[in-house]
Formats: structure tokens, sequence, C-alpha cells
């Protein structure tokens, strides 16, 4: 306990293959994504994070963070926002360092483990006085970094602070890299190093002579990329000391608040070792679902209000308790 024994999740028909849940949303879902008033914030190592708000004057927030190479524009976060907002809540959706569309200052960007923006983020939100309780949701890398947040703070969180979610998340990274490395996920690999080698081109750019991507087609997963990039850049041995420290599973039972943590089986992305069974089952705290099907961040629907399953469960999981 809380291990949740099955899943309300149902896939459509014909929706039941894990690498269509993955991609449908992101070709196929339309949604309006002119909810937003961004702002712009401040961190202590005087760079800046560019916050979306979705405001309806609930004294109630919930603050949502993305997966990798995301943005708050992504259908998930959209739907999110908009599911939140019906539901009675305001909105903070983040972009980490360099996913806002404007390159950051500094020369680190983000990754599993930065905690410190995330933390800047909701301690930005709880100094404006303007909520009572707030609420935690994460997609993916912004799931690690949600839980891993929790429970490094541990009995410190603010108690403002009440319950989260975390979908889709790697909770063993070195497990999650090792698994997109596979053939199977060679188009998802190859995506997000192209996606990524834009960001090191534009860092490039605005820093001559500090960073370079001499033979950068020579790296062809996340170990290549981890151990050149993003392990120097912030302070980690190599790859594996980075994924080790900021593998989420280590920090599950720290965790102080109720959280929902939704993994699909037939996800692509995530090996065994990212379903948390014996964690959940010691924690009081963390509720582990696993659904047969949904994919990576997927969950389909076709509701007549344009809403998909997480979207629900989210709004459900927080009803029972905030």
């Amino acid at each position: 306990m809380p291990l949740i024994p099955g899943s309300s999740y149902q896939p459509p028909f014909l929706f039941g293959n894990g690498c269509l849940q993955t991609v449908y949303p992101s070709l196929a879902r339309r949604l309006d994504g002119d909810l937003y008033q961004r702002e712009r914030i401040s961190t202590p190592d005087d760079d800046f994070l560019d916050l979306d708000w979705s405001r309806i004057g609930s004294r109630k927030l919930v603050i949502l963070s993305h997966g990798l190479e995301g943005d708050t524009h992504r259908p998930y976060m959209v739907g999110m926002a908009k599911m939140m907002n019906r539901a009675g809540r305001d909105i903070l959706a983040w972009n980490y360092r360099a996913c806002s569309g404007e390159i950051n200052r500094r020369l680190r960007m983000y990754h599993n483990g930065c905690i410190d923006d995330l933390d800047c983020v909701v301690q930005h939100a709880l100094e404006s006085g303007a909520y009572d309780t707030v609420a935690l949701i994460g997609f993916s890398l912004g799931g690690n970094l949600t839980l891993m947040y929790l429970g490094s703070m541990g009995s410190r969180l603010d108690s403002r602070i009440q319950r989260s979610v975390a979908f889709s998340v790697p909770c063993d990274l070195k497990a999650g890299a090792l698994e997109l490395a596979k053939p199977k996920n060679r188009l998802y690999m190859k995506q997000f190093l192209v996606s990524l080698h834009e960001k090191i081109k534009k860092k490039m750019e605005q820093m001559p002579g500090v960073i370079n991507d001499d033979g950068y087609e020579r790296i062809r997963d996340f170990r290549g990329f981890d151990d050149r990039y993003t392990a120097p850049i912030n302070g980690f041995k190599d790859a594996e000391d980075y994924w080790f420290k900021c593998s989420s599973g280590r920090f599950l039972h720290a965790i102080t608040v109720p959280t929902l943590l939704v993994n699909a089986l037939d996800d692509p992305f995530l090996a065994p070792s990212c379903y948390p069974v014996v964690q959940a089952e010691q924690s009081r705290h963390v509720h582990l679902e696993m659904p047969g099907s949904g994919g990576h961040v997927g969950f389909v629907q076709f509701n007549e209000d344009g809403s998909y399953w997480s979207e629900n469960r989210a709004v459900e999981f927080l009803g029972q308790v905030w």
C-alpha cells in the first residue's frame, strides 16, 4: 500500500499500442494554447525563467512541469491547464531554461535534477500570497523533477504544497537512457538529439569558445550527450553520476504529501526499474498506478470536451484529497 491494483484507463479502439499512444497526441491533438499570460522571473544565478499563468481567481494553484525538450504549449500541458482551470484552479506552467523560445544567459541549461529552478518557481508563487494550497504536476522529465523535489524537501516542504501527480516518469534514469538507446526507440532518440543539438548551437553563438559541437554527429544516445554536456556543465562527474544522483526513485521514500505516479506498462521509454512497485508498497504517500496501456504521456481518450484520461485522473486524485 498504496500500490493501486488496477487502473480505470481503457484505450480507445485501435489505440492499444504504446508507440501510437506516444506519437498521436503530438501529431493530431489540437488545443488552443492562447490561455497564458507570461511572466519572466530572475533566478539566483542571474538567469531567467519564463512562466505562463492561466488565472481564474482561485486560491488554489497547480504548477505544471513539462518533459524533455518540451514547453508550456505542448498538448499535454495545455490540456492539463484547461482541465485544472475548469476544476477551479489557477495554473502556473513554467518553461525550463532555453525552452521558452529564448536561450538562457548562463552556460547551464536544464536537466533531470534542476530542482533549484523548480524551487525558484514554487517560492515565487508562494511569496505572492495569492494561494492557500498548491499542487505539483509533472510529465516525464518534469515528473522526475517533481518527485525528486518533493523527496529532497521531505518534512521541510512548505505546508501549502499539499498534493502532486506525475505521469510517465523515468524513475531510474540510467535504465531509461539504456531503454531509449535500443533500436526500437531509434527515431525517438534521434529526435531528442537533433532538438538538443539546436540548443547547443545557440549556446555556441552566445558563448564562442566556451562550448562546441565538434563531432556531435557521433553522439548516438543519452550516455554520449550526458557525458559530454549535461554532466560537466552541471557539476556531475559523468553520465553515470548524473543519472544516479538525479533519479527520482531514490527519493520516493522521503515524499511526505499524497502523490500519484502513473506509468503505463507499454511506455516505450521506460525500463522495468522505472516502475517502483516495492517503494510504493512501502510508502504511506506515493500511489503507483500502472495502466496496461497509455504509452509515454499519451492516455488518449476521445471525450466530448476534448480531455484525455490523464487530465481527468489528475482532477480525480486531487479532488479526493485536496
